[in-house]
């Protein structure tokens, strides 16, 4: 195996240009190992004829798909795609919840070694777990090596647990372009803030999807306790319209801010100049939370829930920001009043939120490790 690459097949249910944090991992491991490593992602296509594309130097399969049912890619194709592909493979690398990858690698034989990112348990579709869970079950057992990016997954999983002797905790890194620019910020940051109004109200920020487990209705009842202050939402999603009449029926349209979905050069700019970075999310549908890396990045205190998942291992409470329990709209005002009324605080939690960053989330580090992973494989 020494004179030759390690062939790896990358299987998830998309790839970019979709822009999910699973995608977004996807696509940090397939370009950070590319030239290590002979590696191939195949994913579906959300509809329409399969194709193939290199991408960044990367080659993607993307197959013919009917359309989308349940969040799951209607694809027949994939099937036989994946049986064709996983013959020339060493490790196939699938990540998590795909149901259609568990079952294509179950029914094609393959031989070879497999290793899973679980990004997360499926929280929504609970009623498909009765049809799911056997099949998730067998491919969890014909595992060699369960990726997760924070020990929380595991304890929080309703399934994890019998296969915690497989788990290896990696966590996510932060995007490379984010993170030069957080310290390109950072060590500016001094002129600007002596140009900074001193008495401006302190600026709290959002970014993320407005669906139902992200907490956003939370966010704004508890912000609603909190005077002197400014909140940027930067996102859009299917509660977007009730959230914009909640605001406006509490009379937060002058103070809280519905960004929509931003330019990269424009989200730059929201985490420059927010003072405070919020995650509110109720379930463990978020496992993780890129995005307050991100916040951390740019040396931003975190507030963030104490769910059971990765999130809380991000950003710590008391060290890099305040954890609140979910849900909790008196705790997430108290948080917020307290960064809001002490910038000491929001000095001391931020610039601890940057030498985790450093020490803990580069890219490096993340792709150091499952190549380790993937050498151990073979």
């Amino acid at each position: 195996m020494s004179d030759r690459k390690i062939k790896v097949l990358q299987v998830n249910k998309l790839y970019y240009p979709v822009t999910g944090g699973i995608e977004r991992i996807v696509q940090y491991l397939a370009e950070g190992l590319k030239d290590e490593t002979d590696l191939e992602v195949l994913v579906c296509q959300k509809k329409g004829r399969g194709c193939t594309e290199m991408i960044n130097g990367v080659k993607v399969r993307r197959c013919g798909s009917l359309g989308v049912l349940f969040s799951l890619p209607i694809s027949p194709a994939f099937l036989w795609e994946f049986r064709k592909k996983a013959r020339q493979a060493d490790i196939v690398h699938i990540h998590t919840p795909f149901p259609l990858g568990d079952l294509a690698c179950l029914l094609s034989g393959y031989k070879g070694k497999v290793v899973i990112s679980w990004h997360s348990d499926v929280v929504k579709q609970k009623k498909l777990m009765i049809f799911y869970k056997p099949v998730m079950e067998r491919f969890l057992k014909r595992a060699d090596v369960i990726i997760v990016s924070a020990k929380g997954i595991i304890d929080g999983s309703s399934y994890l647990g019998p296969y915690r002797e497989k788990c290896k905790v990696i966590p996510f890194a932060v995007n490379p372009d984010i993170n030069r620019k957080g310290k390109e910020y950072l060590s500016r940051r001094k002129a600007a803030e002596q140009k900074k109004d001193p008495d401006h109200p302190v600026r709290f920020l959002f970014v993320g999807r407005l669906v139902y487990y992200k907490g956003v209705d939370i966010l704004l009842k508890a912000f609603c306790q909190v005077p002197d202050s400014v909140l940027h939402i930067v996102g859009n999603g299917e509660l977007e319209g009730e959230l914009k009449s909640f605001s406006a029926a509490h009379g937060l349209q002058d103070r809280a801010v519905f960004k929509g979905n931003v330019s990269d050069q424009e989200l730059e700019r929201e985490f420059e100049d927010c003072d405070v970075f919020v995650l509110p999310s109720v379930m463990k549908s978020e496992a993780f939370g890129l995005v307050q890396q991100e916040a951390m990045a740019y040396g931003k205190p975190v507030i963030n829930t104490r769910l059971k998942s990765g999130v809380p291992e991000v950003s710590v409470d008391g060290e890099t920001g305040i954890t609140v329990t979910p849900g909790s709209v008196e705790e997430l005002a108290a948080a917020m009043r307290t960064l809001a009324a002490s910038p000491e605080k929001r000095a001391s939690y931020g610039a601890a939120a940057r030498r985790k960053v450093d020490e803990q989330y580069t890219m490096e580090g993340m792709l150091r490790r499952v190549k380790e992973i993937y050498e151990d494989c073979v």
